[in-house]
């Protein structure tokens, strides 16, 4: 079983060990108290009943009737058993709560998982960042994407 539990910036340094083993420029645990220190910004941890560890992370910022999906990263070792599915669930319902209308985030065109994710959760494209992540030789385009969050409820 999987709980997802909503945290503050006192998990900042878990939500960077995580990050930096699912991402190729991980963010300092800085990095995610800085942004936890915005009003309307929360942050999601996902962990096993049997882990003490954190095996997962969502950062959403809610404002002006939007709702952005910062980052959200599952460890490599607790991925394919709904971890990241959980934490996006829990992230639009607590951005319909907070009063956000959709949600928009980024996502690499080589991230075949998370546009699966985000795909199966209703998300369409509206735009593009081209060459916007680092990639050894060369870059990858952000595809910047989109969900409605007064149409329907989540998955």
């Amino acid at each position: 079983m999987t709980d997802i539990v909503k945290v503050g910036a006192e998990r900042a340094q878990d939500m960077a060990a995580i990050h930096a083993q699912c991402f190729e420029q991980p963010w300092a645990a800085d990095t995610f108290r800085r942004l936890m220190d915005h009003k309307g910004t929360f942050a999601l941890i996902a962990r096993d009943d049997d882990q003490a560890t954190a095996s997962g992370f969502g950062l959403v910022r809610v404002a002006g009737g939007e709702s952005e999906l910062l980052s959200l990263g599952v460890v490599p070792a607790a991925r394919r058993r709904g971890h990241a599915a959980k934490l996006l669930a829990v992230a639009l319902d607590h951005s319909a709560v907070a009063g956000a209308a959709h949600m928009v985030l980024e996502v690499a065109e080589d991230n075949l998982a998370a546009l699966g994710l985000y795909r199966a959760y209703l998300f369409r494209p509206v735009g593009r960042r081209v060459r916007y992540y680092a990639r050894p030789g060369g870059a990858a385009d952000a595809i910047t994407m989109k969900k409605s969050l007064r149409s329907a409820p989540s998955i």
